[in-house]
């Protein structure tokens, strides 16, 4: 059954933690962060991306980096901008976007539910992007920021959680610049902390919605430094890290996008006839084409928008991997007719997350950068977590989870 503990959190003070409070590491380059966080000293972007207080061109994996993240986040607690609670508790965060919220319970996740497959992931990670966070842990000795799990909702948590967010004021409650509010609560009350723990343990499996990297080089330091203490108990803190769960219900997947360099050696003409052999196409004109269901998506090429929905054959329906559109996309264009092999690595191909709206897509071929684009209608919560029970992974950037947690309203110590 899956973990769920109640830590003693190191948070901002309400005054600032809105000014804190910043979105994760892994949505904006370095120039994006350094721009981010320009005239604000409290940004946890300065322990995050700490390479935005380095010299401008220091690559975000020198060792320089770690240490400007373990000497900021030093000042961070130094000045009292980051302070940790008398005791063990659980946390709601809550998001609104569009007037919809969205409820989490906050504590730690287990290192061992990670190791044995309780915690259930569909992408593999890449490894450099794994050492990089495994780094930033070493350094920091915390888990600065929460991983997005989701779970199969339980009734009574649910009903929980409205009650207590009804009756009791949030501790943080602030909009963010980009519209998105963000509501906090603590919660010490013992008894309530104890039938919450005791209620997620009827919860068989805990699912990565986001986050793959940080939860994977958050196990493997836990893990690290339970193999490297000889008198190792296992109720050390290094054996949790921060989570936010959330339950399937109030969760919805957007579209992830594709834009691609070239043609591999094809004009528009030639590649559009070697599409028509795997999808019927219909040609939009200028004005912004939305995929309207699955099997269907827009291709952006020389300035026009075309509709490409899926000749039967090119998927297949029984299988949980192989019925994905992102599946389909693969295996038949990005393989077959671009040779694009390895979507981790290939450098010819990268990923747009819906929230930026398919004008994004526009704009990337528009400018030279991109020769086309391909939208795609998002997977669904079930498609997710069926998946994932089965052990099968997801083609890489797959699912684009919205809103995105913002990092610095609760950070876990490792000692």
């Amino acid at each position: 059954m899956a973990i769920l503990k109640p830590f003693r959190g190191l948070r901002p003070p309400e005054n600032i933690a809105g000014e804190i409070a910043s979105r994760p590491y892994d949505v904006l380059n370095s120039d994006e962060a350094r721009e981010e966080a320009k005239g604000n000293p409290y940004s946890l972007l300065h322990i995050i991306k700490p390479e935005i207080d380095c010299p401008p061109g220091t690559s975000e994996y020198d060792p320089v980096v770690y240490d400007t993240a373990s000497n900021n986040f030093n000042k961070f607690r130094d000045k009292g901008w980051l302070i940790q609670d008398d005791e063990d508790c659980l946390y709601i965060y809550a998001q609104t976007m569009n007037g919809k919220s969205q409820y989490g319970l906050v504590g730690c996740a287990g290192v061992e539910d990670y190791m044995h497959d309780r915690i259930r992931k569909h992408e593999l990670t890449r490894k450099e992007k794994e050492v990089d966070r495994i780094k930033h842990i070493r350094a920091t000795n915390a888990n600065m920021e929460p991983v997005f799990f989701t779970y199969r909702a339980v009734p009574e948590i649910d009903a929980i959680i409205r009650d207590y967010t009804s009756k009791n004021l949030p501790v943080y409650d602030f909009t963010a610049d980009d519209g998105i509010g963000h509501h906090f609560w603590v919660i010490d009350d013992r008894d309530l902390i104890s039938h919450l723990v005791a209620l997620f343990d009827l919860v068989p499996f805990t699912y990565v919605a986001d986050g793959h990297h940080r939860t994977a080089a958050a196990a493997l330091v836990g893990n690290e430094k339970k193999t490297e203490n000889s008198h190792h108990t296992g109720d050390e803190e290094y054996n949790y890290f921060l989570a936010v769960h959330f339950p399937d219900n109030q969760l919805n997947i957007i579209d992830y996008n594709r834009v691609v360099k070239d043609l591999n050696g094809l004009d528009e003409n030639g590649f559009l006839e070697q599409l028509d052999k795997i999808f019927y196409i219909e040609e939009k004109g200028t004005e912004i084409y939305r995929p309207e269901k699955l099997r269907n998506f827009s291709l952006y090429l020389g300035g026009k928008w075309y509709s490409l929905t899926a000749r039967p054959g090119t998927y297949e329906d029984k299988d949980s991997i192989g019925c994905l559109d992102v599946t389909l996309l693969s295996n038949h264009v990005l393989n077959k007719i671009l040779s694009i092999k390895d979507l981790r690595i290939d450098k010819r191909i990268d990923f747009v997350g819906g929230i930026r709206g398919l004008g994004e897509l526009k704009k990337r071929v528009d400018s030279g950068e991109m020769k086309a684009a391909f939208a795609l209608y998002p997977v669904t919560m079930k498609q997710l977590m069926d998946i994932s029970d089965t052990g099968s992974i997801m083609p890489p950037k797959t699912t684009w989870f919205e809103p995105k947690l913002r990092s610095g309203l609760v950070v876990h110590l490792l000692d």
